[in-house]
Formats: C-alpha cells, sequence, structure tokens
C-alpha cells in the first residue's frame, strides 16, 4: 500500500482522520543539550539525507497518506508539465509506501454484493462541516480561493488525469468490471467540481480487486468533500440531507445497484453546483475560509496519488538495503500535527530534505499554502514526483484552491546549490533521517550552521545526543545551536510500522552558546 491508499479502505464516507487510535500520552518536552560530536541520526517525516532516501516517510496521505497516503512508475508524459522545477522528489524517506496500502484511491464501495446493510447504515454520517484541522489559531493571511479557477473567462481545459485515464472497462488489464447490472452500467458520466473548470470523466466501473481504485466511491466522496466546505449553510440540506440529499441518494443508488437513478442523482448535482458557483455564492463561501481541514487536504492528496503513483508504486520498493535510499512515508494525519507544532504560517518556507514521491512538500503547500521545497536522490521517486507534481497543479485548478509555490529538486541535498539557498531561508526543515545512516547524519549536522536564527528541525532521531552538555572543549560543535524538544506520535502515523513513537523538533538557538561562552570570559 502507499501514501494515501490506507486511507480509501477505511470504508464508505468522507475520508477522516482515520479512526481515533490510542495516542500515547506527549512527554514533556526535555531540552536536550549537545555534546561534543554527534553520533546519532534523526530523520522526520519527510525529510531525507545525503543518500536522502533512507528512513520512511509518509505525505499528507496520503500521507500521507500521505496522504498518502494518497503511492509505481511509468511516466504519463502528456501530464507532465515543462517546469524545471519539477526535478525530483521524496525518496526514502517520509513517503513511503504507506503501510500496507491498497492501492489508488476510494473507500470501499457499498453495493450489494457486500453484506447488506439496513438503509440506516446509509445514513450520511458527516452531517455537520468538517472542523478545521490546521491550526487553532487561524492563519487569517492565507487567502485559499483561486480567483482564475472561479473567473468564466479562465483557462476551462487543462491536462490531468481522469479517472476514466485509471479505471475503464476496456484497459487492457481488465482490472474493472461493470459496475451495476443495467446495459448502460459501465456507460461514461462527468463529475461537475466547484470552479469553472472541465468536469472529470468517469466510467462507471468497480475492480475485480476490492483494494482497486473505485469509481463511484470517489464519485461520492468528492460530493461529500464540496457538501461539507464548499456550500452556504442555507443551501447545505440539499446535499447533506438524511433522507433526500445528493450523498444519501448516490448512496442508496449504489447500494440498489440503480444506474439511473445514480446518473439522474449526479445530473441534479451538477446542476445545483453550477448554479450556486455561477451566483457566486460558493467563491463568498471560500472567501471567508482561512484554513482547509485534514479530510479536505486528504480527498484532493488522494486523488493525486491514486492517478499517480498507485499505479506504479512497486517501484518505489527497488532499493538497496543497509544504505540511505530506503523509501518510508510519513502519513498525513502526523505531518498535520508537525505543522501545527512548528506553528508553520503560509507567509513562510518549508524545506522536505529526502522528500521521495513529494508527498509531504504538496502537503505543505496545500494545506498551509506556504513556499514548499523538496529534494530527492532516486531516480524512481523522482519521477513520480514529476507526475504528482504536475496532477496537483491540475487538481488544485479543479478544487478552485490556492497553493504555496512547490519547487521539487533531484539530487543530494547536502551538494545543491538550490536546496542550499532554499534552506537559508527556510523556518521548518523536515528530515526523516529514520534510517540514515551514522555517517549521513554527521553530514546533515554542518548544514545546520547556515540556518537562520529561529529555525526549526523536524527529524525522527535527534541530532543532539541525550545527556549532551555544552563544555569547553566542544564549542565549535554544531549541536551546541540547538534546543531540543522530544515529542510522541501515534500509531499509523509512519508507512513502516502500525506503532507509536517519538520525534524531535530543533530550533537553532544561538544565544545559549552565546551566554555560554560568556560564563568562561
Amino acid at each position: 500500500m502507499g501514501f494515501f491508499d490506507h486511507l480509501q479502505k477505511k470504508g464508505t464516507g468522507v475520508i477522516q482522520a482515520q479512526k481515533a487510535q490510542i495516542r500515547k500520552v506527549e512527554c514533556k518536552p526535555t531540552v536536550i543539550r549537545s555534546s561534543s560530536a554527534p553520533s546519532h541520526s534523526a530523520k522526520p517525516p519527510s525529510a531525507r539525507a545525503h543518500s536522502e532516501s533512507s528512513a520512511k516517510r509518509t505525505v499528507t496521505s496520503p500521507r500521507k497518506p500521505t496522504l498518502s497516503d494518497s503511492t509505481g512508475h511509468v511516466k504519463k508524459k502528456s501530464t507532465l508539465p515543462n517546469s524545471s522545477d519539477l526535478l525530483a522528489v521524496n525518496t526514502p524517506r517520509s513517503r513511503s509506501v504507506s503501510r500496507k496500502r491498497s492501492s489508488p484511491a476510494v473507500q470501499q464501495l457499498v453495493s450489494s454484493s457486500e453484506d447488506s446493510e439496513s438503509d440506516e447504515s446509509l445514513d450520511i454520517r458527516l452531517t455537520k462541516r468538517t472542523k478545521v484541522s490546521a491550526s487553532a489559531e487561524p492563519d487569517l493571511a492565507r487567502r485559499i480561493r483561486s480567483e482564475a479557477a472561479f473567473s468564466e473567462a479562465g483557462e476551462r481545459s487543462f491536462p490531468m488525469v481522469h479517472a476514466a485515464d485509471i479505471a475503464s472497462i476496456d484497459k487492457k488489464s481488465g482490472g474493472f468490471k461493470n459496475a451495476f447490472k443495467e446495459p448502460q452500467g459501465c456507460s461514461s458520466i462527468s463529475l461537475q467540481y466547484p470552479t469553472y473548470s472541465q468536469r472529470e470523466k468517469y466510467q462507471l466501473v468497480i475492480p475485480r480487486e476490492n483494494d482497486g481504485f473505485k469509481p463511484l466511491e470517489d464519485i461520492v466522496q468528492v460530493v461529500e468533500t464540496v457538501s461539507h466546505n464548499y456550500i452556504p449553510e442555507d443551501q447545505i440540506s440539499l446535499f447533506t440531507d438524511e433522507s433526500s440529499g445528493f450523498i444519501r441518494l448516490l448512496r442508496r443508488a449504489i447500494k440498489q445497484e440503480s444506474v439511473v437513478e445514480f446518473k439522474d442523482t449526479l445530473r441534479a448535482y451538477n446542476k445545483a453546483i453550477e448554479r450556486l458557483r455561477n451566483e457566486g455564492a460558493i467563491s463568498k463561501h471560500l472567501d471567508a475560509t482561512h484554513s482547509l481541514s485534514l479530510p479536505w487536504v486528504e480527498r484532493i492528496l488522494t486523488q493525486v496519488y491514486s492517478r499517480t503513483v498507485s499505479l506504479r508504486v512497486e517501484s518505489l520498493k527497488k532499493y538497496e538495503n543497509g544504505t540511505d535510499n530506503v523509501y518510508g512515508e510519513l502519513l498525513p494525519r502526523f505531518i498535520s500535527d508537525i505543522f501545527q507544532k512548528t506553528h508553520l504560517k503560509s507567509d513562510q518556507v518549508f524545506v522536505d530534505l529526502g522528500s521521495g514521491v513529494g508527498n509531504v512538500v504538496l502537503q505543505a503547500a496545500l494545506e498551509v499554502g506556504c513556499e514548499s521545497w523538496g529534494c530527492e536522490m532516486m531516480q524512481n521517486a523522482c519521477d513520480l514526483a514529476r507526475l504528482q507534481q504536475a496532477e496537483f497543479k491540475a487538481r488544485c485548478r479543479l478544487w478552485g484552491l490556492s497553493s504555496g509555490k512547490v519547487h521539487l529538486v533531484q539530487g543530494d541535498f547536502l551538494d545543491n546549490e538550490r536546496i542550499a539557498k532554499a534552506l537559508r531561508r527556510a523556518d521548518v526543515v523536515l528530515i526523516n533521517n529514520q534510517a540514515f545512516t551514522p555517517e549521513t547524519n554527521n553530514k546533515i549536522i554542518n548544514h545546520l550552521l547556515d540556518l537562520k536564527e529561529g529555525c526549526q528541525i523536524v527529524s525522527l532521531k535527534s541530532f543532539v545526543p541525550a545527556g549532551h552538555k555544552m563544555q569547553a572543549r566542544n564549542l565549535n560543535s554544531p549541536i551546541n545551536l540547538l534546543s531540543v524538544e522530544k515529542h510522541n506520535y501515534w500509531s499509523d502515523s509512519v508507512s513502516w510500522t502500525n506503532a507509536g513513537g517519538t520525534y524531535f523538533i530543533a530550533n537553532k538557538d544561538s544565544s545559549r552558546l552565546r551566554a555560554f561562552t560568556d560564563t568562561l570570559l
């Protein structure tokens, strides 16, 4: 499974921040003082170092999920932009193929082929608007609506991977079959997003394997996400009413295997969205919103991931054990928690060292709206990162959202001038050094000297050895510039284990060293 596939196996309904998991009580932050030479390595969510692909990372869900972890390889050149920034992305760390990820994107499809449910079980679980999961302090400077996407004169058609491109009855793989028994069961249908952009094309099919991409469920989840995030309060019942709302009717049509009811409901939904869009109601609602909830972010990143990485996820398993080039993913919920802990804002700079397929980089750009950088050296991961970046741009346009700038660079982050310049401006740096070698971690420490004061470094292993004490004999050690807090993450936060663990947030603070030096005078 990949970054976001785990999100899609959780049953029907809007992707939620996974079931409540048993969280480990967060330890009180402890300041770890540096010692002489560092011997440990620390690599956080989506960063990777030197051979930048060692630890396991998230994204978002897709991660991420990673997404992502809405997690292969064959490039679709038709969807790739000609941007030089597409260079590369996340390798080993942060977003690895999210723990056993099922395939693309969609949660389980409710159909008569499964155990029958009572009509009540189809009731909408989310009748209230999803609460913003970003931070407790809204980023009032953040403007999430894309003006271009809501302009009648704007570009309506652009390159994107339609659901019908990855799930259709005529695909040579033979992995899909008619979703409905009626003759027109596999016919095509289109879905209107809340903007003036083109509609997405779908074929009404279901996967022969349960963990495959489920087009019908993808449609329902889009409708749910739109209903809870784009629709004004005085119109919400049309979408979420438990008896006659669009969500209810779509799920009932799936359960009763009625292609006619499914199509009629979707047409009515499309018309309602176009009406609200033309009236300006959707734009007005978005303009009053300054942050995106995690389920909202996960839905979009899952779509990106399922249409690119999930189809080629096997290519990410080709790495050499015992090196830094090991792939792992930090999942979206964990990454979102990191954004909150570091108070990352839309006017700041985020850098993921060892960004793999780019899940965390994309999540930061979408969820926070900040300038987001990633550097990866593994070729397979970089290829997928390019695909994700292209599809991410298209999806943001479809959903009418403005994201932060995304820069994905291919190469060794310890020896890349573009990344070196980005690091000097960075406010938060993520390094998933869980699997980095001690040598790589030591090299990373020397790069910390160039970070600006107050920059926060998130890692899975601390760069400051436990029990380190600042002494006259180790004054020149870079770790003396760091004050470190230890935190816990809960189960299902990373792709390589279901267990919880610890991570570290180090703050560059030269005042500690200056104060100690003054005592020696």
